[in-house]
């Protein structure tokens, strides 16, 4: 019996986000449709991190409702607050008779417009974003407008669904009573990484091979965009200052940087390999080419969903304190920290991790245990306790 009509309004066809829309559209006992308004993902879009048109090469139009939404932005996309414009969007919503609505993002004029209009009518409102303050400094008058500007958004939505202590920090500064926080964590399908695991782990051996890596060898990966936020040229730099022969360093990706990549990794060929942008069926083997996967992000990496992904594919991950996640999965048993300032860099946790590849070894089966407390399944649940939560009589 069908209790809720759930309408989820996010810009596009998310490849993490998607395996929840069809868990849900098999469930009994809520009805959902997705409402796109960016694109539908039926034809590749130009990606400014990577620099080329992308199409994801996994479903993800299969397996739920969805509509896509006329946006008649002049320069579409999520790059800035009038990108994304659908004037009928609300009402297509609301001709749907949802329950309840769930919205990623309000900064892009029409997420912002529903969210008020939608919360006017008394629609509840579930607000997904993965913001943090772990980049920002709570001083001065940018702040003070911020915090004003935020505060009567903030009013609109029903409850927070939030991703975990980075996010839960942001919302509490813009005073969001606790009791609207409602834990729910980013996720992945982690059975996609994790399986058919043999075959993948015989796929990656054999493309190390042809890397010129050898077997005793220790592979730290970056995996992204080559962008400065995410800082893969500091990554680079403090894999030549360990000056260790047997440790290899995968580049895996595209973007602005790529010539300066590519200038480093030329001038040393015995320490670093640059492969180009991978799509996702291909992931799952990419990360089994490492030991030890890095994400050394600046700012602006809200969660690190590839974090996720690398821990279902067994394999132990190191990410900077100005990642999201990092509450969340570093605990010494598989994931670990590093400080953009003041604590222990990058150099001294990579130099003491890569320095006995048995300890790095023994650390895959607490990996993939530590993914799977943020599978789309743990997610899906959270998801309908808060959705149950809007309607506490029912």
């Amino acid at each position: 019996m069908i209790k809720h009509r759930l309408a989820l309004i996010v810009s596009h066809p998310v490849q993490y986000y998607v395996p929840l829309y069809q868990q849900l559209a098999q469930r009994q006992d809520i009805s959902i449709k997705v409402f796109f308004t960016w694109h539908d993902g039926s034809k590749p879009v130009h990606d400014s991190g990577f620099g080329i048109p992308v199409a994801w090469d996994i479903p993800l139009r299969q397996g739920y409702e969805f509509e896509l939404v006329e946006n008649v932005a002049s320069d579409p996309g999520m790059h800035h607050f009038v990108g994304l414009r659908n004037p009928d969007l609300v009402r297509r919503v609301l001709n749907w008779n949802p329950t309840a609505v769930h919205i990623t993002g309000w900064a892009w004029w029409s997420h912002f417009q529903a969210l008020r209009t939608l919360a006017g009518k008394g629609i509840p409102i579930l607000f997904r974003g993965d913001s943090h303050l772990l980049d920002d400094s709570m001083t001065g008058p940018r702040w003070w407008i911020k915090r004003i500007v935020l505060k009567h958004i903030y009013r609109w939505p029903s409850a927070f669904l939030v991703t975990g202590k980075a996010n839960s920090d942001y919302y509490e500064a813009f005073g969001i009573d606790q009791k609207k926080l409602i834990p729910c964590p980013h996720s992945i399908d982690c059975h996609r990484f994790a399986e058919p695991a043999a075959q993948y782990e015989d796929a990656a051996l054999r493309w190390r091979t042809e890397l010129g890596i050898a077997e005793e060898q220790i592979v730290v990966l970056f995996a992204g965009k080559f962008e400065a936020r995410k800082d893969p040229i500091g990554f680079m730099k403090a894999v030549e200052s360990l000056k260790d022969n047997n440790v290899v360093a995968v580049m895996v990706g595209g973007g602005e940087l790529q010539a300066d990549v590519e200038a480093i990794a030329s001038a040393r060929p015995d320490l670093f390999r640059v492969l180009p942008f991978q799509n996702q069926r291909r992931m799952p083997v990419v990360y089994r080419l490492c030991d030890l996967f890095v994400l050394p992000s600046i700012w602006g990496e809200t969660w690190g969903l590839a974090v996720n992904e690398a821990l279902a594919c067994s394999r132990p991950v190191l990410v900077s304190d100005k990642v999201g996640c990092a509450a969340e999965i570093v605990d010494g048993s598989c994931a670990y920290v590093f400080s953009r300032g003041g604590g222990p860099s990058l150099f001294d946790i990579m130099r003491a991790l890569t320095a006995d590849r048995t300890r790095l070894r023994n650390m895959r089966a607490a990996a993939a245990e530590k993914a799977g407390l943020f599978d789309v399944s743990v997610t899906e649940a959270a998801l309908m306790n808060a959705i149950s939560g809007l309607n506490p009589d029912e």
